[in-house]
């Protein structure tokens, strides 16, 4: 067989397109991954975290005698420990101004409390010993004595008069007044319009409850003078810096960040947290590595959590039910520290709009501090709400104005001619196919059939709704990310990326993308991702950006690539370079078929044979991209519910999704990344609910009292796919892993109104859980 039909075979099962299987998974299966926890470094200390049982609380002293005469302990630091090292607090990267123009409150976050303890579960202390039980003993022995403060949970009240404040830095409680949008273009669409829809709604908190808890090794090389941290993250690179420039204070190669595998995120990993400090520090102090890792009740504590928004959401319509403006107002709960607050304002902004023609848009938040574990970004950070608000308002409008609330998706749908279409969040669309896309779901859902299952459901003493959610996402904006392609001693190619695989998959859809690009075998390919030291840039994982910018980094490195090959083999091949020519994996003459593999030429160049002194060593390739603009993955989400009215037992009975994905790499990955979105969306709508006392205790510790989704709880999926490939990138790509959960938001709620609305009920808010359901049909 001929090497043009081997590539052509190879790519029938490994090109873009192909169904290829995660590449990791057989080790991961066999119990072979080398997650943090599962490393131990000789020599090895055990650290404990110390953290208050009291929500708001001023510290008068922190007693440590009785824990370090127990046995094994080796220290015990607090924050004064971390001062005297030069440590700085973490801070939050990113500010936006008030809508007066000022800037917002960015108290910063020390690693162990100083003054105040501000939420339960905050550290104010570190024990180090020699075993693990040992620090844990002597965490409990450690007392805090302090004057308990009164403790405010829920933003509305945090920012009423006379709250008490939790950081001197910020009055009132306020962290940000955003403004976002046209107040009076807006004021005169709403005073104009024939038809005003307005609904309280909200976005519940949430336990992000990534399968690893998090875990930090820390280390420090006394000859260097660097500091080495093993530890989870969504991106080695960000990490590295963020320690570095606010913890340490030291340049940034002085620091060594080291990912291995990592189980789940959701954006929950991805930011400096108190523990790595206080190992750092550990291990510096006492000249040997210091491991810390999370309890899975204490990550209810440690953990940041995510979502919490309260809304007004109000869209103003003309007579035939086209839109006119839409308006969001309301609160956003920070919790105790601030980490960057785009779920509740960029985010919003952007994606509330959704598929819809609409002309003027405002959104308003405050964002309160609270004495409450901090909020921070949840699978889709934002996104997931802003196109929840926008479907829950498009079915309560068409049911007031007695219009089909398919109809009035079709009415207000962007039209493919239209684009590029600029909206008022001043994102650009570049592309989307949204009638035809919701025609095909309605198809795939059998939607024409529903009125009979309705029926069969009622025969039974149950109540069928079904619900509509349409959605459109904004991706991560553009910035830097790395490629390098490194060839090494055994055939083998290493890719490198600033991405950071936390269960995506990256390896086999990086691969599929270069071995169809540079005709290399499939399995030769090897990703590496978790080190610092072998990146020069890197944006990490997150905003369901890792295919956009990692496939535009990799198209771009092998376009060098093949013009390095070209000019080496020029020569070897004794040609000149621009008759040498690029196909299937083969540098050759035109015209003839003299030729060279690419693998066999990276062999040549590394062993230095038939080339000039002044040639380059190797056919490696290290580049840094500037990325593509966000893209908008779409789709719409029909889900049927059936309802149990004697308990409120909800049961999704069916669910089908069409997406929009732009060119898929590999549908595989991409149908589990929407059956995981789904089931976490489904997970916030029916049952998941961080609960505080008025006295900042949390009521949901454990998985005895919060609700997660389970097999039994997920539906058979049925995932089509309408791809259109965007415009903005050289692969057509969209992104997909937030997707889920914000087809599944709008969805199951919707089905749960409709299913409800034959009892008089049009409204209930997440969580629908059981008891809240049968207390709505009680009252209706």
């Amino acid at each position: 067989m001929d090497a043009a039909r081997e590539n052509e075979l190879a790519l029938m099962k490994f090109g873009v397109g192909q169904p290829v299987p995660r590449t990791e998974d057989p080790v991961l299966l066999r119990g072979q991954g080398r997650y943090t926890d599962d490393l131990s470094l000789p020599g090895q200390a055990w650290a404990a975290m110390v953290r208050s049982k009291l929500a708001h609380a001023r510290i008068r002293a922190i007693r440590t005698d009785a824990a370090r005469a127990m046995p094994g302990v080796l220290a015990i630091y607090t924050a004064a420990d971390l001062a005297a090292e030069g440590f700085g607090p973490l801070r939050c990267p990113v500010a936006f101004p008030n809508r007066d123009g000022s800037p917002m409150k960015t108290p910063p976050r020390p690693a162990l409390a100083t003054d105040r303890v501000r939420f339960v579960g905050e550290a104010f202390a570190v024990v180090v010993a020699e075993t693990l039980l040992q620090a844990r003993d002597a965490a409990e022995a450690v007392e805090l004595d302090a004057e308990e403060l009164p403790a405010v949970t829920d933003p509305a009240a945090a920012l009423a008069a006379g709250a008490t404040a939790l950081h001197d830095e910020a009055p009132g409680n306020l962290v940000l007044d955003y403004h976002y949008g046209d107040a009076a273009a807006v004021a005169k669409a709403f005073a104009e319009a024939a038809h005003v829809t307005r609904l309280e709604i909200e976005s519940n908190r949430v336990v992000v409850s990534a399968m690893e808890p998090r875990s930090a090794i820390g280390e420090f090389e006394t000859a260097s003078g660097r500091w080495v941290l093993h530890v989870q993250s969504q991106g080695v690179f960000g990490m590295r810096a963020s320690l570095a420039k606010d913890v340490l204070n030291v340049a940034a190669d002085k620091v060594r960040v080291l990912t291995g595998h990592v189980g789940g995120s959701f954006g929950m990993k991805a930011p400096v947290y108190p523990e790595y400090p206080c190992v750092l520090l550990a291990a510096k102090r006492l000249g040997r590595p210091v491991k810390w890792t999370d309890e899975r009740s204490e990550s209810f504590l440690s953990d940041h959590h995510g979502r919490d928004h309260q809304r007004v959401a109000e869209l103003a319509l003309d007579k035939d039910g086209r839109f006119l403006a839409v308006r969001l107002s309301g609160t956003g709960n920070a919790g105790a520290f601030i980490y960057p607050p785009l779920p509740a304002t960029i985010n919003a902004v952007k994606n509330v709009i959704d598929v819809y023609k609409t002309p003027a848009m405002e959104v308003t938040t405050k964002i309160a501090f609270t004495n409450t574990t901090p909020i921070a970004a949840y699978r889709g950070a934002g996104r997931p709400e802003g196109n929840y608000y926008m479907e829950r308002l498009i079915d309560t409008a068409a049911r007031e104005m007695g219009i089909d609330r398919l109809e009035m998706r079709r009415r207000n749908h962007i039209a493919p001619d239209a684009m590029p279409y600029k909206a008022p969040s001043g994102m650009l669309y570049d592309s989307g196919d949204f009638t035809r896309l919701l025609d095909k779901a309605l198809a795939a859902a059998d939607v024409a059939g529903f009125a009979a299952r309705r029926a069969e459901a009622r025969a039974r003493g149950r109540l069928r709704g079904l619900g509509i959610g349409s959605y459109l996402e904004v991706t991560a904006p553009p910035g830097k990310e790395y490629a390098g392609l490194r060839f090494e001693a055994d055939d083998t190619v290493t890719m490198l990326s600033g991405t950071l695989d936390y269960g995506q998959g990256h390896a086999a859809p990086f691969a599929q993308v270069l071995s169809q690009t540079l005709g290399i075998p499939f399995d030769r390919f090897r990703l590496l991702q978790g080190d610092s030291d072998q990146l020069k840039a890197g944006g990490g994982t997150g905003g369901s950006r890792s295919m956009i910018v990692a496939g535009e980094a990799y198209l771009e490195a092998s376009a060098q690539l093949v013009e390095k090959g070209r000019a080496l083999a020029s020569h070897l091949l004794e040609a000149a370079t621009a008759d040498i020519e690029f196909k299937a994996g083969r540098f050759s003459i035109a015209g003839t078929d003299r030729g060279i593999g690419i693998l066999e030429l990276a062999k040549r160049v590394r062993e230095r044979t038939g080339l000039p002194a002044d040639a380059p060593t190797s056919l490696d390739i290290s580049h840094v991209a500037d990325t593509p603009p966000s893209a908008f993955p779409n789709g719409c989400h029909i889900a049927e519910v059936e309802i149990d009215p004697d308990t409120g037992h909800i049961e999704v009975a069916k669910y089908t999704m069409v997406n929009d994905f732009g060119t898929v790499i590999n549908p595989l990955l991409v149908e589990g990344q929407s059956h995981g979105g789904v089931v976490q969306g489904i997970g916030q709508a029916l049952m998941e609910r961080t609960v505080y006392s008025p006295e900042g205790q949390p009521l949901a510790g454990s998985y005895m009292d919060y609700a997660l989704p389970r097999a039994a709880d997920a539906p058979s999926f049925a995932v089509v796919s309408h791809p259109v490939p965007a415009k903005t990138n050289k692969l057509g790509v969209k992104g997909c892993g937030e997707a889920g959960c914000a087809g599944a938001l709008p969805s199951v709620m919707n089905a749960i109104a409709d299913a409800l609305a034959e009892r008089g009920i049009h409204h209930i808010e997440m969580p629908a859980t059981p008891e809240k359901v049968w207390r709505a049909l009680q009252g209706a």
